[in-house]
């Protein structure tokens, strides 16, 4: 375990980014984050506020909506200085339903999407969402290394995966994060926190208040297990999801409650 409260870190080596992110996956319609979020207007406001409260990372993916989340990044934080990260080869196909596909036809196309979808001529951070169990994980890792290769995407993440499938990554391409489940009720993944921590990969906890994907609510107090996280690690990047503006204030103010306890 490496407590730190340093309050950035430089995702791939150089993408410095503010440890306490934003997670876009509640901005699509509910139950089931499956369509466009309900009050574009307002979503629209909620992430440039969180802009300047000093957000600077915001993390997406292609089957929240699907793809609506996406968009309303896109003209949310276009012309902005801030990484934006998505996810590809899973999608949604209604509120209840995935699909997998982690081709490298399929993937190419989904970065060319995202470009189109969030306004920019790079990609910050495309993570594999899901590994495809039709697919090797070779295939699905190579094919982001060639978007990488041509600059399409400026690093690679991995999402919902093991330290054995993580070493199987890293023997083809550079990783720059791994987005699996953890908080301070669910620490099963904290001897990868610890691994990656070593090797300088973020580590981007979805679920940071223990929130069922399906639902709304958490099930943790946000500050306190925000201020956990933030102190667990120091490549930790915690990106809590909110629609409310009152909500995504306090969330930000996490490192008022770090700081106030001296460590």
């Amino acid at each position: 375990m490496t407590n730190s409260t340093n309050t950035s870190f430089k995702i791939g080596g150089d993408l410095e980014v503010n440890r306490l992110g934003f997670g876009g996956m509640r901005l699509t319609d509910q139950p089931g984050n499956y369509g466009p979020f309900p009050n574009w207007e307002a979503g629209l406001e909620l992430l440039r506020t969180a802009v300047m409260s000093g957000v600077n990372f915001f993390d997406s993916a292609r089957a929240y909506g699907p793809l609506t989340a996406d968009k309303i990044m896109g003209e949310a934080l276009e012309g902005l200085d801030v990484v934006i990260a998505t996810k590809g080869g899973l999608d949604k196909l209604s509120a209840q339903s995935i699909s997998f596909d982690g081709s490298r036809d399929k993937l190419l196309r989904e970065v060319d999407e995202a470009l189109v979808n969030l306004r920019r001529d790079q990609i910050d951070l495309f993570q594999l969402h899901r590994i495809d169990p039709e697919t090797p994980l070779e295939v699905s890792v190579a094919a982001l290394a060639e978007a990488r290769g041509d600059g399409r995407i400026r690093h690679i993440g991995l999402s919902k995966v093991t330290r054995e499938q993580l070493d199987q990554a890293l023997a083809i391409a550079p990783i720059a994060s791994v987005q699996n489940r953890f908080n301070m009720a669910e620490t099963g993944d904290g001897e990868l926190v610890d691994y990656t921590a070593k090797r300088g990969i973020a580590f981007i906890p979805y679920g940071p208040l223990g929130a069922n994907p399906m639902r709304q609510g958490a099930r943790l107090k946000p500050r306190e297990a925000l201020a956990w996280l933030l102190k667990r690690s120091s490549n930790i990047v915690v990106i809590p999801g909110t629609t409310s503006m009152k909500h995504m204030l306090e969330n930000v103010r996490a490192w008022d409650l770090v700081n106030s306890r001296g460590e």
